[in-house]
């Protein structure tokens, strides 16, 4: 039987205590630098919403999954290069500390990446043009 993840305190549990502390120690991260962010799952996985969907990221056997979009990817290519990526997701290995740094510059890029799209949108709903 499949049981269903609704809250990402489940889904941290149910992961073995040595990946539970790094998931928790993203998820911290993470909220450091976007306090106002919501948390939910979404696509199966912890997500992080403001002003649309932020980051996402999920444990596995042998890595922790960051999946910051393929603009982030781009953006920061030179410093995700020592690991192994895909379009908008990178992995990071399990027996080697998480570069938290990394991921808050990331996360911060993606607030601003929201930030200025809610801002585009409330702009166009109100009829003002933006430069």
């Amino acid at each position: 039987m499949d049981i269903k993840i609704t809250d990402v305190e489940s889904y941290i549990a149910g992961f073995p205590k040595e990946t539970q502390e790094l998931l928790e120690q993203m998820r911290q991260a993470i909220k450091k630098i976007a306090p106002k962010a919501t948390e939910k799952i979404g696509y199966g996985i912890p997500t992080f919403v403001l002003n649309g969907n932020l980051v996402h990221y999920a444990g596995y056997k042998n890595h922790i999954g960051f999946y910051p979009g393929a603009g982030s990817i781009e953006q920061f290519k030179e410093e995700l290069s020592i690991f192994k990526s895909a379009k908008g997701s990178v992995q990071f290995p399990l027996d080697k500390p998480l570069p938290l740094g990394l991921v808050s510059k990331i996360t911060e890029f993606r607030v601003a990446q929201n930030e200025q799209k809610a801002l585009l949108k409330t702009n166009k709903e109100n009829g003002r043009k933006t430069k």
